[in-house]
């Protein structure tokens, strides 16, 4: 029964139709459901009606009516006027009662745009990246010299084999030094900045990126050259001493285990594991290996003797491996500080972290709550050297940012030298664009902050609210609205067609490159969408 309020006029449905737009999800199963016109009321007297949402067009009678709640359509409705009357004025009803069991089904939302195939060459060149290709020519390497080496056809490795231990950890080491990796860093920016074709740049930028193929191709052949070298040890025993033997075994679990749990199921999964496990036993399989290659280097397995001079032992490649493999390791510790911070909390899910002194953008830092123990890497946010403070962001995942959120510390540890990330070789291109989500903007906006050719596009919810004032004013008062876009998905309905946008900031701006801060999903629909657009680009790396 369909009837109007207002006037006491009923209404014939054959001779007025309506169109209406969207009801609210949330229909009740039982009584009256009113359809709630604009600036009416519900009558008087009923029983606590659900009210919903409506809005309503009367037709015309040359128009089509609409009874799906989104876009399906009835059959045309034909009014049947009498031929020598017109059509009766219709008084707007205040309200439409649907009688129980007249409600219909919610809404159903729109179906998601599909997902855009890419060819199996372009994925597969994702796959194969800069980092894999470091690892295979490394791990490659050492393996066709292992191989020769077992079957005799490689006698330096055999005699010198501490030496290819030694080395290869010494290498992997290496690769994670954020001392090192400054360095590099600073000499191809200086070296290469701009001047230089565009496809030598991208090439600098993806050898420094991935620079970790290295780290885990040495490191994993180091394991498997030591556990040739006690396997050798073991079948000449005769000519051993017996306190070498332990070692050889000692040190091979130690850097074995420490190895192991660096594998990224172990470092993604379980973040306390692999951090205690790959530097608390690390450090005893550095003392192991300085007890083995000292007894190994110091006894004479054909004279059975000692010499403990140390004339002999300075002679000997390994030593010299393992003292720069213990100085790599020990610069960045020298480097620990406990420094004063503000937390400034604008919402439940984010934590702003306030530093002194100002930072060149493209770095990342390190900060725990202990000395010793699980550092954390955020990107860091800075308007130059010379401002009074640095920031970090930090977003509500796990255990230490919920900790930072509950119980704001006073003093964090961190390491005075931070080590660089992609966004550091922003310098050697012209123009760029940075694009980032949520908490992404953590790694992105100093690099926009500190240059006038960086583009940044920043998809987030409720930018302001959720990330407060400091990253607010950073933005607006240092990056002008022709090099910016802010897409706020709760109140833009949802999230934007990111490729659209990329392409047309990428070609407007006339950028070189794009760089990359996002989750897993979100930087791998974005890196294959430039991929297959030809856009040079650099993501987030999740390293194997």
């Amino acid at each position: 029964m369909i009837k109007t309020r207002g006037d006491g006029t009923l209404m014939d449905i054959n001779t007025a139709r309506f169109r209406y737009r969207k009801p609210s999800n949330d229909l009740v199963e039982g009584g009256s459901v009113y359809l709630q016109l604009p600036g009416f009321q519900p009558p008087s007297g009923t029983d606590k009606p659900k009210i919903v949402p409506f809005s309503w067009d009367l037709l015309d009678a040359s128009e089509t009516a609409y009874d799906d709640p989104e876009k399906g359509t009835a059959d045309a409705v034909v009014p049947a006027y009498p031929r020598d009357e017109k059509p009766r004025e219709i008084t707007p009803p205040q309200y439409l009662e649907v009688k129980k069991g007249e409600a219909k089904d919610a809404p159903r939302k729109p179906t998601p745009k599909p997902k855009k195939k890419v060819s199996k060459w372009i994925l597969l060149k994702l796959w194969f990246n800069t980092y894999r290709k470091f690892f295979c020519f490394t791990f490659g390497l050492n393996m066709i010299g292992l191989g020769l080496a077992a079957s005799g056809h490689f006698p330096y490795a055999v005699r010198q084999s501490g030496a290819m231990v030694v080395g290869n950890l010494n290498f992997a080491i290496l690769m994670r030094n954020e001392i090192f990796g400054r360095i590099l860093y600073w000499i191809v920016n200086t070296a290469f900045a701009k001047w230089t074709p565009l496809w030598w740049r991208l090439g600098c930028t993806s050898v420094l990126q991935h620079l970790g193929g290295i780290h885990s191709g040495c490191a994993l052949s180091g394991v498997l050259w030591l556990l040739l070298k006690v396997v050798n040890a073991f079948r000449a025993h005769q000519l051993q001493h017996d306190a070498v033997l332990v070692m050889g075994v000692v040190t091979n679990f130690a850097v074995m285990i420490s190895a192991l749990s660096a594998f990224p199921w172990v470092r993604n999964t379980h973040h306390n594991v692999f951090e205690r496990h790959h530097r608390f036993v690390g450090w005893i399989g550095l003392l192991s290996t300085w007890a083995f290659v000292i007894l190994g280097d110091c006894y004479n397995g054909v004279t059975r003797t000692w010499d403990l001079s140390g004339v002999d032992l300075i002679h000997h490649q390994d030593v010299w491996f393992t003292i720069g493999m213990t100085v790599f390791i020990a610069l960045p510790w020298i480097c620990v500080r406990e420094v004063p911070v503000d937390i400034e909390l604008p919402s439940p899910k984010v934590a702003i972290i306030r530093f002194e002194r100002g930072m060149q953008q493209g770095l990342l830092g390190r900060i725990s709550r202990s000395s010793i123990m699980e550092y954390h890497a955020f990107g860091i946010i800075s308007e130059g050297k010379h401002a009074k403070y640095h920031y970090m962001i930090a977003g509500v995942q796990g255990d230490f940012t919920k900790s930072l959120v509950n119980d704001p510390p006073r003093t964090l540890w961190t390491r005075e030298v931070k080590f660089a990330g992609v966004s550091n070789t922003s310098t050697l291109y012209k123009r760029g664009i940075r694009i980032c989500t949520g908490t992404g903007i953590g790694a992105a906006l100093s690099t926009c902050l500190q240059s006038p050719n960086w583009f940044l596009i920043w998809i987030g919810s409720d930018q302001e609210k959720t990330f407060g004032p400091t990253i607010a004013g950073l933005i607006h008062r240092h990056i002008e609205p022709e090099r910016l876009i802010l897409w706020d998905s709760k109140q833009r309905g949802g999230r934007p067609d990111t490729m659209k946008i990329l392409k047309e900031a990428y070609h407007s701006w006339g950028a070189e490159v794009v760089f990359i801060t996002s989750n897993y999903i979100g930087n791998s629909e974005i890196m294959e969408g430039c991929k297959d657009a030809g856009i040079p680009v650099f993501g987030t790396l999740w390293d194997f």
